[in-house]
């Protein structure tokens, strides 16, 4: 659905371009635990065009939560933006957090009972790895043609923070 106006090729680019924060916290949650996993040389393909900015991203201390405030602050929260950009954004930024709290309850709760190398942690994190790149898949393709991405839940959320 295309509205509050139309949306430019520097509109679609930018828009796209904010999906790279999720694909490096995906690369930081699913890379440790899945060792062994039959993901990895997927993962490993993944993060090869990565690989610099994976490397500035985890070299940074506390790189994510700069980038979310950087980019909420300075592309959500501002008006003269186009609609498109910030929605897009602010649908990153919410995978982003995702990622970030799916991590979190893993290395808190989940990894102590579940261990790291069984089979449940393999397919969940395969699970997680698989339903993320569909969705920034999804979310990139419908940007790259000038569409918002509705996500149902996700994108219910973006509508109440982007006016």
């Amino acid at each position: 659905m295309t509205w509050r106006g139309s949306t430019t090729v520097s509109d679609r680019i930018f828009a796209c371009l904010a999906y790279f924060i999720p694909l490096l916290d995906l690369v930081v949650l699913v890379a440790t635990p899945l060792s062994g996993s039959f993901l990895s040389p997927l993962l490993a393909l993944l993060a090869v065009p990565l690989a610099p900015l994976f490397l500035l991203y985890s070299s940074i201390p506390f790189a994510s939560l700069i980038l979310f405030f950087a980019l909420f602050l300075l592309v959500v929260r501002n008006e003269s933006i186009p609609h498109f950009i910030r929605f897009n954004t602010m649908q990153a930024l919410l995978f982003s957090i995702a990622l970030s709290l799916l991590g979190i309850i893993w290395s808190a709760i989940l990894a102590p009972i579940f261990g790291v190398a069984g089979l449940l942690t393999q397919t969940l994190f395969n699970a997680i790895f698989l339903g993320t790149i569909a969705a920034i898949a999804y979310s990139l393709v419908q940007s790259a043609l000038g569409r918002y991405a509705e996500i149902p839940t996700i994108s219910d959320a973006v509508h109440m923070q982007v006016r």
